[in-house]
């Protein structure tokens, strides 16, 4: 990836470094589907994780969205968003480049996030909050992925499940891939836009600031 000085010296060189050296470490392989998600603050939680964990793409089947700040902190800045107008459709595009689809779901017969394939790409599709994954979305995933629990409490939170899940998988990913497998036309276009947007946002901050209180 090509890193280049900032013009007029307002990004520092550590920070394009920092920004650099996390898409090297991004799983394209890994990616998350978001399936009619209601609750803000969980969606937000559920990107938070996503970035935290190194997913670079997370696909949303869930209308317009305004991240919960308290909850994604940023996290969205970092994600590529891909939105869908219905699950199929979704899925069969994913399925068509590779990945395998699996669905966050109370099974008897599900993986746990310690068993579940990762030999190829993996797509995991988490549903609504109390109504689950839908029945298009069991239909066209090749199984279930469930969090074993050893207490008296038989689910968890979305989010909370969404973060143990993509945890494990993406650690387990990277000892087949690496430290990660983000092609590196993709890092370099995002870190372009990264930059670009840094620039005219400090350069417009530098402007305000220079105006004074009472031209504002």
């Amino acid at each position: 990836m090509d890193i280049y000085p900032s013009p007029l010296g307002l990004i520092r060189d550590d920070r394009m470094q920092r920004v650099a050296a996390a898409l090297r470490r991004r799983l394209a392989s890994v990616t998350v589907v978001l399936e009619a998600v209601h609750r803000r603050h969980n969606v937000s939680a559920m990107l938070r994780s996503a970035e935290g964990f190194g997913v670079h793409d997370v696909h949303m089947v869930t209308g317009p969205f305004r991240p919960s700040k308290g909850a994604a902190r940023g996290a969205e800045r970092w994600l590529v968003l891909h939105r869908h107008d219905d699950t199929g459709t979704c899925l069969q595009g994913l399925s068509e480049q590779g990945f395998r689809i699996v669905v966050a779901d109370l099974d008897e017969n599900a993986w746990t996030p310690d068993t579940v394939p990762v030999d190829r790409p993996l797509a995991v599709l988490f549903g609504a909050e109390h109504a689950g994954v839908s029945d298009v979305a069991r239909r066209l995933a090749e199984g279930a992925v469930t969090v074993p629990m050893r207490g008296l409490t038989e689910s968890l939170n979305v989010s909370v499940a969404a973060a143990c899940v993509l945890q494990r998988i993406t650690e387990r990913r990277r000892l087949l891939v690496g430290a990660g497998d983000l092609p590196e036309d993709r890092q370099q276009a995002f870190f372009d836009a990264w930059f670009r947007a840094e620039e005219e946002a400090k350069l417009g901050r530098r402007a305000r600031g220079a105006l004074g209180p009472l031209q504002r």
